[in-house]
C-alpha cells in the first residue's frame, strides 16, 4: 500500500537504488528531463491517473505530445506501439483474479512510456502488478540493475503475464472443484459455475491478444529505445503471451466438456427415471386390466359367482405382477449397479 502517495520513483543502477513515495503533484514537477541521467534509470509508478492536473504537468515537463497524454486517458481500441521523439508508448491491459464475485476479473489499463533512461508506468487503479519487479531491484536480484530501461520495460511486462498465469491458476483451481461435483453431485448451479469460469477466460483472451500483438510490435520495432541484445527477453514475453493463449483455449475446451458431460449425466439420469416409470407401467397395465375387466358393470359373469373368485383373481395378479418383475430384473433393466459407477 502507498499510504495516500499514488506514486513510486525508482533510480538504479548497478551499485545503487533510491526509493521515493510521494503524490502525483510532487512529481510532476520534481521529475523532469533535467533531474535524469544516463547512469541512472528512473522508474515512475503511478498507483492512479486521477490527479489529471499533475499528469499532464509531468508529461509537459518530458515533452510528451498531447496524444500521448490522450493515451493515458482513453481506453484503447488496438493495441499500437507509437513513436515519438525520444520516447515510445502504448497502452496494456492487466488482469487479475478478482475478490469481487460480481466482477468476473480485475482488469485495468496500464499506459507506458520509455525513454532512453527511464519507464513511465501509470495504472488508473491500485494493483499488485510489479511486486517480483521492485523485489529485483531492491536486492539487486538478476540482471535488471545492471540493464537499461527497456529490460525494466521487458520485466514488467513479464510480471503482466505472470498474472494473466494467475488467473489461469485461478479458474483452473476452480475447475477442479467443479470437475469432483460432476461425478457425485446433482447441483444445477454446476452448470452456472462452469459459464463463470468460461467468461472469465473469454475475458482473458481478449486480453491477453492484444498483450500478444505488442510483443510482436516490440519484437519488429527499429526504435533505438530497445538495444537488440535484449530481444531475446522480448522473443521470451511473445512465447509466453503465445501460450498464455494457447492454455486459455486448453481450458476452454475442458469446460465445454465439462458442460457436455453436465448435460449427459442429467439426460442419463432423466432416462433412467424413465425407465423405471416404464417399468412400474408395464407391471401395472395386465392388473390394470384385469381390474377393469372384473369392474364392469353386467349382470351375468360367471365369475362373479364364484366363491373364492376375488382370491383367485387377486393371486392371479399377484403372480403376473412378480413375473414381470422377475423378467425384468433377469433382463438387467432394473439393475443400477453400472450406472452408479458412473457417478
Amino acid at each position: 500500500m502507498l499510504e495516500n502517495n499514488e506514486c513510486q520513483l525508482y533510480k538504479y543502477n548497478s551499485s545503487f537504488f533510491l526509493l521515493k513515495k510521494e503524490k502525483s503533484s510532487y512529481f510532476a514537477h520534481e521529475f523532469s528531463l533535467n533531474e535524469l541521467d544516463d547512469d541512472h534509470v528512473a522508474w515512475l509508478n503511478f498507483h492512479s491517473i486521477a490527479d489529471m492536473p499533475s499528469i499532464e504537468t509531468l508529461c509537459l515537463n518530458l515533452k510528451i505530445d498531447k496524444i500521448g497524454v490522450e493515451n493515458i486517458f482513453n481506453e484503447s481500441r488496438r493495441p499500437k506501439i507509437e513513436e515519438n521523439n525520444g520516447y515510445i508508448f502504448f497502452n496494456v491491459i492487466s488482469a487479475l483474479p478478482s475478490q469481487h464475485p460480481k466482477d468476473l476479473l480485475h482488469k485495468d489499463q496500464l499506459t507506458f512510456f520509455l525513454a532512453k533512461n527511464y519507464l513511465i508506468s501509470l495504472q488508473s487503479l491500485e494493483g499488485k502488478h510489479f511486486h517480483d519487479v521492485r523485489d529485483r531491484i531492491e536486492k539487486d536480484r538478476g540482471k535488471i540493475r545492471s540493464k537499461k530501461s527497456d529490460f525494466l520495460l521487458f520485466r514488467t511486462l513479464e510480471s503482466i503475464v505472470d498474472n494473466y498465469f494467475e488467473v489461469l491458476d485461478n479458474v483452473s483451481e476452480a475447475m477442479e472443484l467443479i470437475h469432483e461435483n460432476l461425478h457425485k453431485s446433482e447441483d444445477k448451479s454446476l452448470l452456472l459455475k462452469i459459464e463463470v469460469e468460461r467468461r472469465k477466460l473469454i475475458e482473458l483472451k481478449k486480453i491477453a491478444g492484444p498483450m500478444l500483438d505488442i510483443s510482436i510490435q516490440l519484437l519488429g520495432s527499429e526504435s533505438t529505445l530497445i538495444d537488440k541484445n535484449n530481444y531475446v527477453y522480448f522473443n521470451s514475453l511473445h512465447h509466453s503471451c503465445t501460450h498464455v493463449i494457447t492454455e486459455i483455449e486448453s481450458q476452454k475446451q475442458i469446460l465445454d466438456g465439462m458442460a457436455n458431460f453436465y448435460y449427459a449425466a442429467q439426460g442419463q439420469r432423466m432416462n433412467e427415471i424413465m425407465k423405471v416409470l416404464t417399468i412400474v407401467s408395464s407391471i401395472f397395465i395386465p392388473l390394470t386390466f384385469i381390474a377393469g375387466v372384473y369392474g364392469m358393470n353386467f349382470k351375468y359373469m360367471p365369475e362373479l359367482s364364484y366363491k373364492n373368485g376375488y382370491y383367485t383373481v387377486i393371486g392371479v395378479m399377484f403372480l403376473i405382477g412378480a413375473s414381470l418383475f422377475a423378467f425384468f430384473i433377469s433382463r438387467g433393466w432394473l439393475n443400477r449397479r453400472d450406472y452408479t459407477k458412473h457417478e
